[in-house]
């Protein structure tokens, strides 16, 4: 059950990006994703939500090269693409932040940043990659007392800005985010969320995994269900309520659905009797 799409908000930014149409993964005889649609435009927060094994992890690494669909098409500004490893999606133009961050510990938030991308004409520029980084996380009005601490020192969602800050190094029209908020404390998921804010600001559209409703609901423009591996319903998420959702996510939704049919088929037609 897929029901259509709302507009977008109004002022806000609807050129399309990203589309996947039919995409399907097959892993032996699991079948991870089976017809999987999705659109996500510029300055827009799609959030995809779903219980254990419903295929968000799955589509996340589809759309940052990961994985390769077994059927299906990926457009990227209405043009079929193939992304075939991580790096052709980045180059693209999609940018993944994974749950786990990826980040260096013992490392300054400026070399986390520049981490494997470093600029070096012939040695590091250390002028450059500082310049750079105060750009950016000015962009996000991102809270980082200084570029010289460690990533060990910073809170959650402190580590989760300079994750984010890192994947827009590329200049990326799509922001990928897996569980952003997961294991935060209630003021740094309220950061987080103000950073995901800020991205949608700044015309990036953002594909945002997660399992909190109310962080959902807090930012996503729409929310798209996956149960069981294929598409349950993509909602506007200013006017669904959270009990709709988690309908479609259990699949409550469609045992209503299927209950009302065969009391409709139950009930005799005016002329007929019951048997």
């Amino acid at each position: 059950m897929t029901t259509p799409a709302a507009p977008a908000a109004p002022g806000e930014a609807t050129t399309g990006v990203l589309s996947l149409r039919g995409v399907s993964k097959q892993f032996g005889a699991v079948a991870a994703l089976t017809g999987i649609d999705l659109d996500v435009a510029a300055g827009e927060v799609v959030a995809v939500v779903g219980d254990n094994g419903a295929g968000k992890s799955t589509l996340v690494k589809i759309l940052s090269g990961v994985y390769t669909p077994d059927a299906g098409t990926i457009l990227f500004h209405g043009e079929q693409v193939t992304l075939q490893s991580p790096a052709a999606a980045h180059q693209l133009g999609i940018a993944t932040v994974y749950q786990d961050l990826a980040l260096c510990e013992n490392l300054d938030v400026k070399a986390n940043l520049f981490l494997g991308q470093e600029i070096r004409p012939w040695m590091l520029d250390d002028i450059a990659m500082e310049k750079r980084s105060w750009e950016l996380l000015r962009e996000l009005s991102a809270r980082i007392p200084t570029l010289g601490i460690p990533v060990a020192a910073l809170s959650g969602g402190q580590r989760q800005t300079v994750a984010i800050t890192r994947a827009l190094l590329g200049r990326p029209e799509i922001i990928l985010l897996d569980e952003p908020t997961a294991a935060l404390g209630v003021a740094q998921t309220a950061e987080v969320l103000n950073l995901i804010e800020r991205l949608r600001g700044n015309g990036l559209g953002v594909v945002m995994i997660s399992h909190n409703m109310d962080d959902v609901r807090a930012v996503a423009d729409r929310v798209a269900v996956l149960r069981l591996g294929r598409n349950n319903g993509v909602f506007d998420a200013r006017q669904v309520s959270s009990e709709d959702v988690v309908a479609a996510i259990t699949g409550a939704a469609d045992n209503a659905v299927s209950q009302r049919a065969a009391r409709r088929a139950a009930t005799p037609r005016e002329g007929q009797e019951n048997p």
